[in-house]
């Protein structure tokens, strides 16, 4: 009997449109060590930014792909936007998988984190939407699980809605921040909006570039959980 081939998988993010190629880059490595965790598939990386690039993609991959996104939110681009972009790209039978910032394993690894640096008072910095509440619904009920498990006071703050960062004056020894990677509202936003907060802790690294992100993402390939079509499991 041959052996069952995995459909390949691609992994997805959003990029950085003033320098996409070395966001591009970054991704591509983080891909190679999930790869390593996965020898019996392809998988592969795209960021949006790069242009043209999804399709390409795609077209190497062949058709019964799985789209990964690295996100932090289940919202409208997992559920309308990359759908989209893949019909646009001819792609045959692919499925969008659950977002990054949507997996219980991820939500453990933020209680490993905070337990690990053994502060009682969190910043747990997001991006957020003025246009949609899943990605604050996500952060929040994030937010509750550490407390919960940890016993640490956890305040949730935002570069794109309220409350914002800036506004949580006096409070947090650490910050960690809720995204993937370290692009420009990492290394800029966050820093410039505890500052004038006047936040004299420590900022942790994006939990996307924790190294135990690698297996966190390894295992949900190989569960392939498609997308809901309501909203993300953390939605509270």
């Amino acid at each position: 009997m041959p052996d069952t081939v995995l459909p390949p998988v691609l992994i997805v993010a959003h990029g950085q449109p003033a320098a996409p190629a070395a966001a591009a880059a970054e991704l591509a490595r983080f891909a190679a060590q999930v790869a390593a965790l996965c020898p019996d598939r392809q998988i592969a990386s795209v960021t949006l930014a790069e242009e043209g690039g999804l399709a390409k993609a795609v077209a190497a991959l062949g058709a019964g792909g799985r789209l990964f996104p690295m996100f932090m939110a289940g919202g409208w681009f997992t559920r309308v936007h990359l759908p989209a972009k893949l019909r646009e790209a001819g792609a045959l039978g692919w499925q969008v998988l659950e977002p990054f910032g949507c997996d219980p394993a991820l939500a453990d690894l933020a209680v490993t984190l905070v337990r690990e640096t053994g502060a009682h008072q969190v910043i747990l910095a997001a991006h957020g939407s003025f246009k949609s509440s899943v990605p604050s619904d996500i952060a929040y009920a994030l937010a509750e699980k550490i407390s919960a498990e940890t016993g640490a006071e956890v305040r949730a703050g935002f570069i794109d809605q309220d409350p914002q960062l800036a506004s949580l004056t006096g409070f947090g020894q650490i910050c960690l921040p809720f995204f993937a990677a370290a692009g420009g509202h990492v290394t800029q936003d966050i820093p410039a909006a505890l500052a004038q907060a006047g936040f004299a802790g420590r900022i942790l690294p994006p939990i996307g570039l924790d190294p135990r992100a690698v297996a966190v993402v390894a295992a949900a390939l190989q569960a392939g959980r498609p997308v809901c079509a309501t909203a993300c499991r953390y939605q509270r």
